[in-house]
């Protein structure tokens, strides 16, 4: 559950949601379901945020019901040898974790809900996302869709409602039991960056040697896990904004794009640092200065009452200028600056990396957001990105990782391979 948590801070997040919600219907929500890898293997699990952010529990398939003033779990079908390869958590572990004081079993559980459906309307729960994302290349978890249809089977004809916006609008705001978790991610993130800037390293090593040692950092530093996969380009790869590094040797000449988080009681630091591998050329560091400065720029903008949207189109027009000043383009338009600066500079952080959020709200203090600003040449084989975390405060923004330096830092680089 992590040292920062209690059984507190969730029931206080169910009541908020029933204050914001208003209505009667029961809200009926569901843990993330495991997913194969191969043969009876699953990958490693990972709970649904929203899930976690009401429960604390990081087993899957269990079903929370809040219904009136009452709320109770339901646990998914028990298979016996299950539980003898795998463990199982118990009621009571349950129970301190969440302060949810009634457990039930798959039957008696869904007895009791089904007897509830069955008399209502509507029921409260999260739309399910479509089983394939084309524009990401993935399949989504199928535990809502199946929610969805269990809920369905006991009365057909009730309207589901989604609770999406209520709980993006509670977790935008961070809880100081948030930001101490996001500041303990931020400082294994900053420590394990700056122990890889103390090894040395060669063109016989690999953008995979440098996920390896940085994914080593991170379990040295006590992370729970990496927040997301590491990205690691170098060279040519430095101009893909979420390459996967690969085997290929470190060119002896270039840049080098980290972009890496670790994972601290469920809660992400996402950072990015760009490094040279030998001494930059005046071309990279004039690239590198100009993602500096409006990386600059896009702090002094940050402050309460922004909205998100005005932001990243005033950002838009400042990178203009910055890529004009370049070369790279002779008019700022939207389609011209977008080929060098393809992504926005800002997005919200918390339990996912990309949390969810709402560009048209007004930014409010603790809200915790990154600011990464990029340039990408693939005809000069130059890419740089500059990230760090900041958190809004009454008068503007804190730097959460203000503890690595923003300066182009060259890699150690030696003769012989020393890994």
């Amino acid at each position: 559950m992590g040292k920062h948590f209690e059984a507190g801070f969730f029931a206080n997040n169910r009541q908020q949601l029933r204050n914001i919600f208003t209505g009667t219907a029961p809200i009926v929500l569901t843990a993330h379901g495991q997913l194969q890898s191969s043969s009876d293997m699953t990958f490693p699990f990972r709970q649904d945020s929203n899930f976690w952010y009401l429960t604390g529990l990081n087993e899957p398939d269990i079903i929370l019901v809040m219904d009136k003033d009452k709320e109770y779990l339901v646990l998914p079908e028990h298979f016996d040898w299950r539980s003898s390869f795998e463990g199982a958590p118990s009621a009571k572990d349950m129970i301190r974790q969440s302060g949810i004081e009634t457990v039930l079993d798959s039957k008696a559980g869904w007895k009791r809900l089904g007897g509830r459906l069955n008399k209502v309307k509507h029921a409260a729960t999260l739309a399910a996302p479509p089983a394939f994302v084309a524009g990401h290349g993935f399949y989504t978890n199928p535990a809502r869709s199946r929610l969805h249809e269990q809920i369905k089977s006991y009365n057909q004809d009730i309207e589901l409602l989604d609770l999406k916006q209520h709980l993006v609008t509670m977790r935008m705001t961070k809880q100081p039991a948030e930001l101490n978790a996001i500041r303990d991610a931020i400082g294994v993130t900053e420590r394990s960056l700056k122990a890889l800037l103390r090894k040395s390293w060669t063109v016989e090593n690999t953008e995979a040697d440098i996920e390896a040692a940085i994914l080593d950092n991170f379990r040295s530093f006590g992370a729970d896990q990496e927040a997301f996969d590491c990205v690691v380009g170098a060279g040519l790869h430095s101009v893909i904004p979420h390459w996967k590094a690969d085997q290929a040797a470190l060119p002896k000449k270039g840049l080098i794009v980290l972009d890496v988080g670790a994972q601290m009681h469920q809660y992400a630091a996402d950072i990015t640092r760009t490094f040279a591998l030998g001494t930059p050329s005046r071309r990279m560091q004039r690239v590198y200065d100009a993602v500096l400065d409006a990386h600059t720029y896009a702090l002094t903008l940050l402050k309460p009452g922004v909205v998100l949207k005005e932001y990243e189109l005033d950002m838009e027009r400042y990178m203009g200028e910055k890529l004009r000043e370049l070369g790279l383009i002779k008019s700022i338009e939207h389609a011209e600056v977008r080929k060098y600066f393809p992504h926005y500079t800002t997005h919200h952080l918390g339990l996912d990396a990309h949390d969810d959020s709402d560009y048209a709200v007004p930014l409010k203090p603790n809200m915790v957001l990154t600011v990464e600003p990029g340039i990408y040449i693939p005809s000069e084989a130059i890419g740089v990105r500059i990230e760090d975390d900041v958190l809004i405060t009454e008068n503007g923004a804190e730097i959460l990782s203000d503890g690595l330096s923003r300066e182009l830092k060259s890699l150690t680089m030696n003769v012989a391979k020393n890994l």
